[in-house]
């Protein structure tokens, strides 16, 4: 008991303590490339845009099927799947998807999807967009 007193009394006349909060967060950020040339243009071109017909598309992509973007329309960025079928992303008013030529940077949300009017692209010169919505692309006919 006695050594007990004698800690408090040396606690009590030594420096004070000083207590400090650590807080850790940990930020994933996901890089989608641009595909490369043989799988789809790198600039925007009329006859490009001609060649997919858009139809309406679902509210989210999972992220972990995107493999490639590329981009074809001056308000949309296409995303390739790993199953080969392709989504536009179509921006917010006001963004040109000329910013994203060199890929872009996505930051996952808990249900691992890519959702419209949630979700923006930020482009690696630091412009980001909101998407606006989805457009599932299906090759367009060739005109006979």
């Amino acid at each position: 008991m006695v050594h007990s007193i004698l800690l408090l009394i040396a606690a009590t006349t030594a420096d004070p303590v000083q207590w400090a909060q650590l807080t850790i967060q940990q930020r994933v950020i996901i890089r989608v490339p641009m595909a490369r040339k043989s799988k789809a243009p790198a600039r925007i071109t009329e006859k490009a845009a001609d060649a997919w017909d858009e139809k309406k598309g679902p509210r989210c992509v999972a992220l972990r099927s995107i493999r490639a973007a590329a981009i074809v329309v001056r308000n949309g960025v296409d995303l390739i799947l790993a199953d080969q079928h392709r989504y536009r992303a179509r921006l917010e008013k006001g963004c040109d998807a000329a910013a994203f030529y060199s890929g872009f940077y996505v930051e996952p949300d808990e249900d691992g999807s890519l959702c419209s009017g949630r979700d923006e692209l930020q482009a690696r010169g630091g412009t980001s967009c909101a998407i606006d919505s989805f457009k599932r692309l299906i090759a367009a006919e060739p005109d006979d």
